[in-house]
Order: structure tokens, then sequence, then C-alpha cells
């Protein structure tokens, strides 16, 4: 059992997929109690999350607005999925702390590591927005990042649309292999598309665990913090 953990959720695992809406109160109320079950079980968690479902770096490109500019716009994402998450927590009674690489002080605390492990501590679930703060960096080293600091022994990270690590895109190369256990060297020496490799990088020389699974059930990440070895393991 893990004891401490890094929830990584896309996006699009908050999205209404369909109405075409950001955010989906089902999905919302689902993570919540997701999360209110994981620290009933006595986990401390920290979560993540992407931005997909408000804005890709494409759209940037498309519209023709600087990278740096598209960066900062998809980390505003984070911090409004990582407020709503905060306010189903609330209804929930689960204690919760925003925190924000970016400066928001009328929504959420600025990000400082030795906070965020005293709230964890005290057994609050600990949100972080606005990645890390820079343009140029991702979700995945937000995640990578957010572990180190807050010592935390695993990433779960639940994947839409496939169920683990394989050597090729499984949806569409239908020789595609199941990878059961790898290494994060391994996963930079095959360029294995699990996270970005600035995130593997960080995480290659930690006792960090990262485990890549279906979130298709919700209920997977209760599993797989329990023990679970479902989905895919990467280990230093």
């Amino acid at each position: 059992m893990y004891k401490k953990v890094i929830l990584k959720l896309s996006g699009e695992a908050l999205q209404d997929d369909y109405n075409g809406l950001i955010l989906s109160g089902h999905k919302l109320k689902e993570i919540g109690n997701l999360i209110k079950e994981l620290v009933s079980n006595g986990v401390n968690v920290g979560v993540v999350t992407g931005a997909g479902n408000i804005f890709r770096g494409r759209i940037a490109k498309d519209a023709g607005l600087d990278v740096e500019d598209g960066d900062y716009m998809g980390m505003t994402g984070t911090i409004i999925n990582c407020k709503a998450i905060s306010s189903v927590l609330n209804k929930l009674g689960v204690k919760n702390v925003l925190f924000s690489a970016l400066a928001l002080e009328d929504v959420a605390i600025k990000y400082d590591a030795n906070k965020a492990r005293k709230y964890l501590k005290q057994g609050y679930v600990c949100l972080f927005a606005g990645g890390i703060g820079k343009p140029h960096y991702t979700t995945d080293t937000c995640a990578a990042t957010r572990a180190i600091e807050i010592e935390a022994d695993a990433i779960l990270a639940g994947k839409n649309g496939v169920d683990g690590v394989y050597t090729a895109d499984p949806n569409k190369d239908k020789n595609a292999k199941f990878i059961k256990n790898t290494t994060y060297q391994e996963v930079l020496d095959m360029d294995l598309k699990v996270m970005d490799r600035s995130a593997i990088e960080l995480l290659k020389n930690t006792n960090i665990v990262t485990r890549v699974f279906s979130m298709e059930n919700i209920d997977n990440f209760i599993k797989v913090s329990l023990g679970d070895d479902m989905g895919t393991t990467i280990k230093e």
C-alpha cells in the first residue's frame, strides 16, 4: 500500500463528453469520492491535473499566439480544474488546500514545498495547480517535481483508452506489446510515450514508483493504491 501519492489526472478525465463542456459534474463527483476514499484509507494525496479540456498548445499555434503565452494559458487551465476539484472536496467534507505555482492569491496559496508537506502531514489533500510556474514544461514535469518535493511513494497515472505502457500506441499499432514492468532508463532508451522526457529524467534517480493503468473504472486508483498490480509499474 502506498502512503503518499500524486494523482495525475488528465484534463479530459474531467470534461463532459456528451455536452462538450469543459467539466462534468458526474466525473468531478467520482474523482471527489475517489480522493475521499483514499484519504479514509490513510493515504496522503496530492493532485496534479492537465488542462487539455480547456486549452491545448496547438490552439495557440493555430491562432498565431506565442508559445509562452499558450503555456501560461494552459497553466491557468489547471487552476480552473483544481479549483473545481477543491470545491467538490469541500462539499464532501475533505480537508484540502489549493496551491498554485502562479501568483493568484485570491484563489490559491502560492506554492511552497514546506507548506505542502506540513498540510499533507495534517491530513489535507494538496492540489498542485499552475504547473511549475514556467513555460515550456508540461504537467508531467509538474507531477514529477511535486512528487519529489513532497517525498511521495508513487505517481498514479490513470490513462484514458489504454491500460498501461506499450511499445507503441495499441490503438494504432496492432503489433504493440504490453510492458508489465520497466525502468525509467528503459523508458528513455525505448522512447516510450509515457510521460515527457524531462519528467522521466527527474524520476529516474529516485525511489518514486510510477503506476500507469486504465482509469475507465475510477476505482482502479483505489485498487492500485492498495497493492493491485494492474497496469505497468515503472521504477528506478
